[in-house]
């Protein structure tokens, strides 16, 4: 089985963050193994994906994905 890409990762949290973010932490495990992977130093989430899109949401998503060696950006939407 192949390694998940980053955008597979990514698309894996957003679905994780619809469910109550089950598996979370897995699953940023995961995406920080594919940035590296693909040599990214971060990764964008679109904001109009998000549970809480709102400057406070986005602030703590920031915060919990930093916490886990993640740097998250949003992408304009």
């Amino acid at each position: 089985m192949s390694e998940p890409t980053v955008a597979e990762a990514t698309n894996r949290i957003y679905e994780s963050l619809q469910a109550d973010n089950a598996d979370i932490d897995l699953h940023i495990a995961t995406l920080k193994t594919a940035l590296t992977r693909e040599g990214l130093k971060e990764a964008v989430f679109d904001p109009a994906r998000l549970v809480q899109n709102n400057r406070s949401g986005r602030k703590l998503m920031q915060a919990y994905f930093r916490q886990r060696g993640v740097t998250v950006k949003f992408s304009a939407s």
